[in-house]
């Protein structure tokens, strides 16, 4: 009976022992770290709102640091994120300037020598091409483009932390591209699939076509993004692979875009997704839908025009890429007429799904060496 209790404690020690671990990890990443938020549309402007589109400011304030998440409808749809190490800096906007469009400074975050870096991405333009063998290859049959810069955007819809922008190209036939920013105070999961895990470092975008007419029976779609930064701006996409697909079902990937290698560190910006796009407004894993992305490539006189951009960055850096949704064989998007993705925009180490110890641990993932 001896060796019996003997392998049964080490079960029970083992046991502890991951969820002590799991527990570390937990306080680790950050699960009791809090920011404070604050929310302000159109910081600074009195009434009436700006011509064009809006300008949103949240303001996620830590220890000894801040957080700026500046969202912008001006032009092409934008969203920078600047980190700084003073819980007092401030966005700062010379309106008649910004409302010009093409006044480098015109948006401060000060004090200037308290920024520690900072990242913005721009959705730049909707591609739409006709998928007649259905290879899901983009490279010919390409209908004109979607240049999001000349949208027309609805007011910016507020809840709390979150801010729904909606617009519509005036070549749409019905429906609209929407964008839902999310910023958060503390680490946590959306619970609507792909569930993507945030910090309190991160903020998260969900972006839908809905009710869109295609063009072609048998279009497909792609999102062409634009990373912006200063000397260092997001330039490679890296692939991290997992055996657990618990809160994604079928995906067992998680892709970040981030600064060269050699200038990776704790506060470097990231953007992070996962492969995976919905035909329906309520995901589910049948209606999921495997992305591609191209590799980023520089964008020296490409770049889409965003009054967010042109008013903070004097000399922007700016690298491109595409994410395609579906793949050969997959339903082309007349079906349902509705499509989603979502990213994150954060700072720090991107966040990482660990295994649940309640989930993964058993007897039989345990190996009990007795002792005679």
């Amino acid at each position: 009976m001896a060796p019996v209790r003997s392998c049964g404690a080490f079960y029970l020690y083992s046991f502890f022992l991951l969820l002590v671990s799991s527990e570390s990890q937990s306080v680790f990443r950050g699960e009791s770290f809090r920011r404070k938020l604050s929310v302000e549309l159109n910081p600074g402007r009195p009434a009436p709102p700006p011509p064009g589109g809006d300008l949103l400011h949240v303001r996620a304030v830590g220890l000894n640091d801040t957080l700026h998440f500046l969202f912008c409808s001006q032009g092409a749809p934008t969203l920078l994120l600047v980190h700084t190490n003073s819980s007092s800096s401030t966005v700062e906007v010379d309106w008649p300037q910004f409302l010009m469009r093409n006044v480098s400074g015109s948006l401060r975050v000060e004090p200037e020598s308290s920024i520690l870096q900072s990242n913005a991405i721009v959705f730049s333009r909707l591609l739409e091409y006709d998928d007649v063998n259905d290879t899901a290859n983009a490279t010919s049959d390409l209908f004109p483009p979607y240049d999001l810069q000349d949208f027309t955007w609805a007011p910016l819809n507020l809840s709390g932390a979150s801010a729904l922008l909606c617009g519509a190209a005036a070549t749409f036939a019905n429906g609209s591209l929407c964008l839902k920013l999310t910023v958060f105070d503390s680490e946590g999961r959306d619970q609507m699939l792909p569930r993507l895990l945030h910090s309190a470092n991160s903020s998260q975008l969900e972006v839908w076509l809905d009710g869109l007419l295609p063009r072609a029976s048998r279009s497909r779609f792609l999102l062409e993004l634009q990373a912006v930064g200063g000397a260092y701006p997001l330039s490679r996409v890296e692939v991290r692979r997992s055996i657990d697909d618990e809160f994604t079902p079928t995906i067992f990937k998680v892709l970040q875009w981030l600064p060269p290698l050699n200038r990776t560190s704790h506060g470097s910006g990231f953007l992070q997704w996962k492969p995976v796009s919905y035909r329906r407004s309520s995901p589910s894993v049948e209606e999921g839908s495997p992305t591609r992305s191209s590799l980023p490539r520089p964008q020296r006189g490409e770049e889409a025009f965003s009054a967010l951009i042109t008013a903070f960055y004097a000399e922007p850096e700016t690298f491109g890429m595409n994410v395609s949704f579906g793949i050969s064989g997959e339903p082309f998007y007349d079906r349902s007429r509705f499509l989603s993705w979502t990213v994150l925009l954060g700072v720090g180490t991107p966040p990482m799904d660990s295994f649940s110890s309640l989930l993964h641990v058993s007897p039989h993932s345990l190996t009990c060496f007795l002792s005679p």
